[in-house]
């Protein structure tokens, strides 16, 4: 590292996004630094639902079990969700969200529990790794760019103090009004949807034992109302002690100093309850995404590239994502075996795929809701409303069935090289380029995602003599290559070739059953190709 840097990279914000990827960079001896204002996460129980995809990253980075032990919502209660009509306690509700659906292909459960008891727990696994500083107390205020790297300019949030640190790249991870992506020059889309938000994070023991005799086993409860038009009123049960969040639109007009909340809360429940109010919070309704999640030798990542409504659980678990894809790309650049395009692919492969869950299945469900709550009513025709409602129920698993976010298209992944990129996908087990590999039984044991080494790994399934010719590539090409042989028999059949490249993230760069290209295979993969 050249005298004059303080780190490698620098990441602005330690929040999820941020410390997740110091802990992706870190693990594979990048030096980070990062930036952070608090001293200790924010106790506000956002970003709760974490898939089964999340949870490889966490194995991954070495803190699954320290992450499920922080749950503090006991794992036999259950971490179901449900959708009712009209009120909380109606007569009319489904289950929903059930992410249990797609498990088989995904090495991991899915987890519930609060967004800061995740801070925490990354935290905590970051400050393990000798090549990560977290310095908390500071607030990043702007960076510049160079030839040989970025400055980032900051001050002590107590005393005021000014300072600048170095490093050869940096990311903002630092929210939605992030310093790092206004000195980049990124632009953001925006598409507001024109409404005030509440979060209200609540004590009751009277809810609690509401949902506890009505709904056993729920933490999340999503309420559709024909007043709201499409827009949620969604409850989270935060703990078995009574804490729940609130979150849905203020009524127009409604001043917000003014306004009874616990009414409101109370007419979405459909019964008077208790209702003790620790935080009060509010935000705008809208959908943005940056027209690019970098330039040159700084990236933004997770709300400072794109936030959302926080529908459907996917803010979090979409930054968790950004934050696996552009580590390992920035590894292999400072480490040398990364080429001059592999950076730019963290916007080819990540922004459109995020414009695709905000479209496709956000914006998505409020139009499909709010047209639903237009037509159907049980008052004026209770055979049609529950004739549609069942109908609702029992097409409740497709979407969680057809959220997968692929790289189809990517310029590294071997296939057309278009720019399809999107989030909509039907999961199989086949080992497709641009898709995330479903983990499958081996013969000797366990599942091939426990073989995926940290770099390349090149599954080869029979073919012994083809895998050493893509070893051979890979050391003349100086990329890290682990050539995990196994015998190609039962699960492992599904995958449909011989020769399965698995990148660092898990996904698919290529699959076949020929080895002669294999280091235009690997070029392309790497962003070494011409």
């Amino acid at each position: 590292m050249a005298s004059d840097k303080d780190a490698q990279v620098i990441i602005s914000g330690g929040g999820p996004v941020g410390m997740a990827l110091a802990i992706e960079l870190g693990q594979r001896g990048i030096s980070v630094l990062v930036l952070e204002k608090y001293p200790e996460p924010q106790r506000i129980p956002k970003g709760q639902n974490l898939t089964p995809r999340t949870m490889e990253h966490f194995r991954a980075w070495g803190a699954e079990t320290q992450l499920r032990a922080a749950r503090p919502v006991p794992a036999e209660f259950g971490i179901g969700g449900l959708t009712a009509y009209g009120t909380l306690l109606g007569d009319y509700h489904y289950d929903w969200l059930k992410r249990e659906l797609v498990r088989p292909y995904y090495a991991a459960d899915n987890e519930r529990l609060p967004q800061y008891e995740t801070e925490a727990v990354l935290r905590a696994r970051a400050v393990e790794l000798d090549a990560v500083t977290l310095r908390t107390g500071v607030e990043v205020d702007a960076a510049k760019q160079d030839e040989t790297g970025v400055t980032v300019t900051a001050h002590e949030r107590a005393s005021g103090a000014g300072f600048s640190v170095r490093a050869n790249y940096a990311v903002g991870c630092d929210g939605a009004r992030s310093p790092l992506r206004v000195s980049a020059g990124l632009t953001q889309t925006v598409r507001d949807h024109d409404r005030q938000m509440v979060l209200l994070v609540f004590q009751s023991e009277a809810l609690h034992k509401a949902l506890l005799d009505r709904h056993p086993g729920k933490s999340f409860f999503n309420v559709l109302h024909p007043d709201l038009e499409g827009y949620w009123l969604f409850f989270g049960r935060v703990d078995l002690e009574g804490e729940f969040f609130f979150h849905a639109p203020m009524p127009a007009g409604a001043d917000k100093e003014s306004f009874n909340f616990q009414s409101y809360v109370e007419s979405a429940v459909g019964a008077e309850i208790d209702m003790d109010v620790r935080h009060r919070g509010f935000w705008d309704c809208r959908v943005a995404i940056a027209d690019d999640y970098g330039n040159d030798r700084i990236f933004v990542a997770g709300d400072a590239a794109h936030n959302h409504p926080p529908y459907g659980g996917y803010g979090i678990n979409t930054g968790f994502e950004d934050a696996r894809n552009l580590g390992w790309k920035l590894a292999a650049r400072l480490q040398g075996w990364g080429g001059s395009t592999l950076l730019g692919s963290y916007d080819a492969e990540r922004r459109p795929v995020f414009a695709s869950t905000a479209t496709d299945f956000i914006e998505a469900s409020i139009a499909t809701d709010r047209a639903f709550l237009k037509k159907h009513d049980p008052v004026r025709d209770r055979a049609s409303f529950e004739d549609e409602w069942a109908g609702r129920a029992t097409g409740a698993a497709s979407e969680v069935g057809s959220y997968q976010p692929n790289y189809r298209g990517s310029p590294i992944v071997a296939g057309a090289r278009d720019g399809s990129a999107d989030a909509i996908a039907e999961h199989r087990f086949e080992a497709r380029a641009g898709y995330h590999l479903a983990p499958r039984t081996v013969p000797s044991g366990g599942t091939t995602f426990d073989h995926l080494g940290s770099g390349f790994t090149l599954l080869a399934l029979g073919a012994d003599g083809h895998a050493g010719t893509f070893a051979e590539a890979a050391r003349a090409l100086s990329i890290p290559l682990d050539v995990v042989p196994l015998t190609r028999e039962g699960a492992l059949e599904d995958y449909g070739a011989s020769l399965v490249l698995v990148r660092p993230d898990h996904f698919v760069s290529w699959s076949g059953d020929d080895s002669s290209e294999a280091a235009e295979i690997l070029r392309l993969a790497t962003g070494k190709a011409a």
